[in-house]
């Protein structure tokens, strides 16, 4: 089941299990059984403090984990490889007592959560974002004794997913009721079960000295920008939704030079890395609310969090990215996962066999239309303009494909629905102006970025036509003391790499207003007195 290499890998993790633990297994005659049959086999052959139990349960095939003698709190119901065999891998070393490293506070507040919570994670293995929330709630299940979770392979298990009506991954669910859908962090989940958790966090936050640097983002960007500022030896901090932004929800990254190829989330792992290697203060889980202008020349610019909480910065440099554009056509809120989906990778495999569109022509468009051939039975792409935008390697793989249709000069004007889920959707003709319709499950839009300002807009930094950040070749913005970079701004092209130059332009930027601009004397009108260390020369 394992070859060399990943046993190697397992076994030398697997030296670090301290306590004793049991695997119970409930297989069947099926090939799935089979497999994580020989799986749970070889992990027990690999070390003398993993049994092996076989049993009858719920769900089969499946795994659970948990320490000998303790009832088990976490369970694999499906085969836990790909994306998942890393979750598998935590999930083994965390039950047999190797501590976790997420944050010691964080971990006594879940150990101090009251109340019984089981959790249901439905996946897919190729969705990428699916192990943040699998490893989180499987940590949380060996922390306190009040809560299970169960990862539930939604391929595996059609029927689950079609009664729960689940077209969108990961999906989450809580004591038999939807939790949550998407990427969730653990903070964010711990802080959706603490309902006090956010307030506190707030009053932290607000309690924090003015920084000199203020990054507004976590995206290549905006890591890029906290590692330039930094090494200056600035104070610096860095606020974000959730570290790594749109990257975490990208798949194949072949254009990363000197990287052959690698995935968004191992990029942002690295990034992340890289970032903890200097004296950065980051805090994720935090939404931008209103920025307002410092009241003096060189004085603290003020950032509003959606959590009520308030942070300074004498330069502020926003890296907000950007967020996938929609159709806003009736009926895509309604049916919004429920069949209108945006990431293929990820809700891919919930449409096995079925017939599915793709709403956009260029690479994204023509990329997803090309993975979702292999899963699905067939694929229409519908394209706005006359011709493909997509790379011509790209269209002649399209075009070689059997169950690829394309159809240019087509304007999607309404997602179809029964009430629960997708139908179809309706298209005109541009050429003719005709109305046609399409039969399909679901319906994967890729038609490009918009820029998160919307928190910007009628505020103090200007705006193009587009809502981009209009920038300077410094990275600076119309507000004295604030830079952008990235995707947020109006920089033409939409590129990782791009964006870490541009958030490394943006830091030197600050950099350099700092160091030619006064600090204040004094602590303007906010309550925060104290004054920010002073900046090297």
């Amino acid at each position: 089941m394992l070859d060399a290499n990943l046993k190697k890998q397992l076994d030398t993790y697997l030296q670090n299990i301290v306590t004793p633990i049991e695997l119970s297994v409930s297989v069947d005659e099926s090939p799935k059984s089979k497999e994580l049959s020989e799986l749970a086999s070889e992990i027990a052959e690999m070390s003398p403090k993993i049994a092996l139990n076989w049993i009858e349960a719920e769900r089969t095939p499946s795994m659970s984990i948990a320490q000998s003698g303790v009832p088990p709190r976490i369970s694999f119901a499906g085969l836990p490889m790909g994306h998942e065999f890393t979750s598998l891998v935590l999930a083994l070393l965390q039950s047999g007592g190797h501590p976790s490293k997420a944050d010691p506070v964080l971990l006594e507040q879940i150990r101090h959560l009251t109340g019984e919570y089981h959790f249901e994670t439905y996946i897919s293995l190729s969705c990428q974002n699916c192990p943040d929330v699998v490893q989180a709630l499987n940590l949380m299940a060996t922390l306190n004794p009040n809560i299970t979770h169960v990862m539930v392979d939604g391929a595996l298990f059609q029927d689950e997913v079609e009664k729960r009506q689940i077209m969108a991954v990961p999906s989450v669910y809580l004591n038999g009721q939807p939790f949550g859908q998407g990427r969730m962090t653990l903070p964010e989940i711990v802080n959706k079960l603490d309902t006090g958790a956010s307030k506190r966090k707030a009053a932290e936050l607000s309690a924090k000295e003015p920084y000199e640097v203020l990054i507004i983002g976590g995206g290549p960007a905006g890591a890029a920008a906290a590692i330039y500022a930094a090494r200056k030896g600035i104070r610096t901090a860095l606020v974000a939704e959730r570290f790594g932004g749109q990257v975490m929800d990208t798949m194949g990254i072949e254009n990363f030079i000197s990287v052959n190829y690698t995935e968004g989330p191992k990029l942002v792992a690295s990034l992340e890395e890289h970032v903890k290697e200097y004296d950065i203060e980051v805090f994720t889980e935090q939404t931008a609310n209103r920025l307002s202008a410092a009241t003096a020349e060189g004085g603290y610019v003020q950032l509003e969090l959606e959590s009520g909480a308030k942070l300074s910065g004498r330069s502020v440099i926003l890296a907000t990215g950007a967020r996938w554009r929609e159709m806003n056509v009736p009926g895509e809120q309604q049916y919004r996962g429920k069949g209108v989906a945006y990431c293929p990778h990820c809700d891919g495999p919930l449409f096995k066999g079925k017939r599915v569109a793709v709403i956009g022509g260029g690479n994204s468009g023509i990329e997803a239309a090309i993975d979702l051939a292999g899963i699905v039975e067939h694929v229409t792409v519908l394209e706005f303009a006359d011709t493909l935008r997509a790379d011509e390697v790209l269209q002649r793989k399209a075009r070689s494909m059997p169950n690829i249709k394309i159809i240019k000069n087509a304007q999607t004007t309404e997602v179809r629905g029964d009430g629960n889920k997708v139908v179809g959707l309706t298209y005109t003709d541009r050429a003719t102006q005709e109305n046609q319709q399409v039969d399909v499950a679901g319906i994967f839009v890729q038609i490009g970025l918009i820029p998160n300002t919307d928190w910007l807009k009628g505020g103090p930094v200007t705006l193009s036509k587009h809502g981009e950040i209009e920038i300077d070749s410094r990275g600076a913005t119309s507000l004295p003391g604030v830079f952008a970079a990235g995707d947020v701004t109006t920089v033409p092209f939409k590129q990782i790499i791009i964006a870490m130059g541009a958030g490394s332009t943006a830091a030197l930027g600050a950099f350099d207003y700092l160091i030619r601009t006064p600090a204040p004397q004094n602590a303007e009108t906010e309550s925060k007195a104290a004054q920010p260390s002073s900046v090297p020369a």
